[in-house]
């Protein structure tokens, strides 16, 4: 149960191909914002559809498997977990940040 404590699963579309940085230390980060969307219909009986944008980090070994599979559009579920963090920004003003460090992904609907 204690992979149940901070577990976020989601299954969305790619809206940028993947940014990746390599680290001094060899370690090797790729970043990716992923779209998920939810519809409904309003009172008009009008469909209605909410997307949400997720910040999405991957790293070493998964870095490398998002930069040579993934592209911008595709349609993936990932595991992860959420992490928090904040910095200070060129201008003196702190940001915060919420964002997915993916564990595991699959490309949904890939052919082959």
């Amino acid at each position: 149960m204690n992979t149940l404590r901070n577990s976020v699963r989601l299954v969305g579309n790619l809206g940028m191909d993947p940014e990746v940085k390599v680290f001094d230390t060899n370690k090797k980060m790729a970043r990716v914002s992923l779209a998920t969307n939810e519809s409904y219909k309003n009172d008009k009986g009008e469909k209605i559809t909410d997307t949400t944008w997720h910040n999405l980090v991957f790293w070493n070994t998964t870095a490398k498997l998002a930069e040579d599979l993934l592209k911008k559009g595709d349609e993936v579920a990932i595991e992860g977990k959420l992490a928090n963090r904040s910095y200070t920004d060129k201008d003196g003003i702190k940001r915060y940040v919420s964002e997915i460090v993916v564990n595991d992904f699959l490309k949904v609907g890939a052919k082959g």
